[in-house]
C-alpha cells in the first residue's frame, strides 16, 4: 500500500543541521510594485549597486498556475525522457513507496527542463523578464542553466550561503544574472532567500566542500544579510558573484521556486582549474 512520509522519515531528514545565526529574520529586501515594466533605469541603478532587484507582482497569478502546472507534470513523472529529478539525498529510498502526491515531497530539485516541458520553457522566455535581463548585462541574453527548486513542508533542506559563479565555467568578467521566481509564497518559515546586498562587488570568494559547495559558515558576513519575502509571482534578479542561501523548511508550507541563469549569448567557457583558482578548493588551508 502507498503511503505518506512518516515521522520517523522527517526526523532523518531533518538531521543535518547547520548554525542558527547564519540567518536572521530581521530585515527585508527592497522592491518594486508594477511588474517587469515599472523597471526604470532607477531599478537598474540600485541592481549594480546592490546586486539585487525585487519585483514583487513579475507575474500574474495565471502564469505562476500554468508554470505550476508544468513543473507538477514533470515531477509527476508524466514526460518520460525527462531524467532531471533530484531527491532529497536521505530520502530518496522511499520513493517507491510513496504515493504520486507524496512522492513530490521529497523532491529538491528538477533541472534542465526547458526543452521537455513547454510551460516552463514559455516563462524562461517571458518578454518582460528577457528585456529587463538584457537591459542588466547590455546583450543579448543567453539561457545556460534552469532549475525548479523545491523546499517541500518539514523537510526542505537547507541551500548554504555560496556565490553562483563557484559553480559554473563561465570567464570570470561574464556578466551573469538569476532570476529567482516564486511559484508559492516564500516566507521567513519555509525557506526564502536570504543576500548580502552589495557582496556581487567584493569579487570571488572561495568556497568549500562542508554541507554543500558552499562559502564558508564563518566567512558569511551575516550583519548585512537581509532576506526576501516573495508572494506567488515574485522575481528576485541577482547578480551572479552575489551572496545568497537559504535556510531549511520546518513549517508545513511547500516553498517552490523556479531558477534561471543567463548570461551574454557570445560567452565562452574556461577550464574548471581557472574557476577553481578563483573560488578555491580543498586545498585550501582553511577551517569551516
Amino acid at each position: 500500500m502507498l503511503k505518506s512520509i512518516s515521522k520517523d522519515v522527517i526526523d532523518a531528514a531533518q538531521a543535518i543541521l547547520y548554525p542558527s545565526e547564519l540567518y536572521s529574520y530581521d530585515s527585508i529586501a527592497e522592491g518594486i510594485w508594477g511588474g517587469f515594466e515599472a523597471v526604470t533605469d532607477a531599478e537598474m541603478q540600485f541592481f549594480h549597486k546592490h546586486g539585487y532587484l525585487v519585483i514583487h507582482d513579475a507575474f500574474t497569478p495565471a502564469e505562476v498556475r500554468e508554470t505550476l502546472d508544468g513543473m507538477l507534470h514533470l515531477m509527476d513523472g508524466k514526460n518520460p525522457d525527462f531524467r532531471g529529478i533530484q531527491y532529497e539525498p536521505k530520502l530518496v529510498k522511499q520513493k517507491s513507496d510513496l504515493s504520486t502526491k507524496a512522492r513530490r515531497d521529497i523532491i529538491r530539485k528538477i533541472a534542465s527542463f526547458v526543452n521537455f516541458e513547454p510551460r516552463l520553457k514559455a516563462i524562461s522566455e517571458h518578454e518582460g523578464l528577457i528585456k529587463v535581463v538584457q537591459h542588466i548585462i547590455g546583450a543579448t541574453p543567453k539561457l545556460f542553466q534552469d532549475m525548479g527548486l523545491i523546499k517541500p513542508p518539514h523537510i526542505g533542506s537547507e541551500k548554504p550561503w555560496h556565490q553562483d559563479c563557484a559553480y559554473f565555467n563561465l570567464p570570470l568578467d561574464t556578466p551573469v544574472v538569476a532570476a529567482w521566481i516564486a511559484l508559492d509564497e516564500a516566507t521567513a518559515e519555509n525557506g526564502c532567500m536570504h543576500i548580502i546586498s552589495g557582496s556581487h562587488r567584493e569579487g570571488p570568494v572561495v568556497h568549500f566542500n562542508r554541507r554543500d559547495w558552499q562559502i564558508c559558515d564563518t566567512h558569511v558576513p551575516v550583519d548585512r544579510e537581509v532576506m526576501v519575502p516573495l508572494k506567488a509571482g515574485g522575481c528576485l534578479l541577482w547578480h551572479g558573484l552575489l551572496h545568497h542561501g537559504t535556510p531549511a523548511n520546518r513549517s508545513n508550507l511547500r516553498r517552490r521556486a523556479l531558477q534561471f541563469h543567463y548570461c551574454p549569448e557570445s560567452t565562452g567557457s574556461i577550464e574548471t582549474e581557472e574557476r577553481m583558482e578563483a573560488f578555491g578548493s580543498e586545498g585550501k588551508d582553511v577551517e569551516c
